[in-house]
């Protein structure tokens, strides 16, 4: 592959437990409703749209105990193939899951987006850094800060921004392009 060539294939690797922590914690104050949850259907509709192939989803989700059948479903019906993991106290099983599925994609000509804000994937991103395409979603704030020292062949979306995957707009402290401010969304 030369430098970011369409592979012909995307794997979307969602980190959900970062994800929902990260809004839980970081930007709502506390566990976040159904409806505030990011629309998992636009965010594969994005990765489809932004690279112009098709993606394969992989939503990964730690279970201690019954399955959440409802939200396996929900993920099922909008094209994710859900990756339940279970483990010892100790283990991070979804890192773990996702650091395996990452050295396994370096085998192949695909382009990889993750959808987390974990420093812990460094090392894979770094290693994928080959050419092929790479995106890595999450909220701007919270990402770990050594993904955009990768440079510019590893493309930051915004989950919010970019992705537009919520159906309102969070509460978020942004930086604000002069051009773009609206007195409006203050008043």
């Amino acid at each position: 592959m030369t430098l970011q060539e369409p592979s012909g294939t995307t794997y979307l690797l969602v980190d959900g437990e970062n994800i929902d922590a990260t809004l839980g914690t970081g930007i709502l104050g506390r566990r976040p409703r159904p409806d505030e949850r990011p629309r998992w259907d636009r965010v594969k509709r994005f990765a489809e749209e932004h690279w112009e192939q098709p993606v394969t989803a992989l939503f990964f989700l730690a279970v201690n105990g019954d399955l959440p059948m409802p939200f396996v479903q929900a993920l099922i019906a909008v094209g994710y193939k859900p990756v339940a993991l279970s483990g010892r106290p100790d283990q991070k099983v979804v890192d773990i899951a996702i650091q395996r599925t990452l050295d396994a994609i370096a085998q192949r000509p695909a382009d990889v987006m993750l959808v987390s804000h974990d420093g812990d994937f460094l090392p894979q991103v770094e290693m994928l850094d080959d050419g092929r395409r790479l995106g890595v979603i999450g909220f701007t704030e919270f990402r770990n800060a050594r993904f955009a020292a990768l440079g510019p062949s590893v493309e930051l979306i915004d989950l919010e921004y970019d992705v537009a995957a919520f159906n309102e707009r969070l509460p978020r402290l942004r930086v604000i392009p002069v051009d773009e401010f609206d007195p409006l969304e203050f008043l």
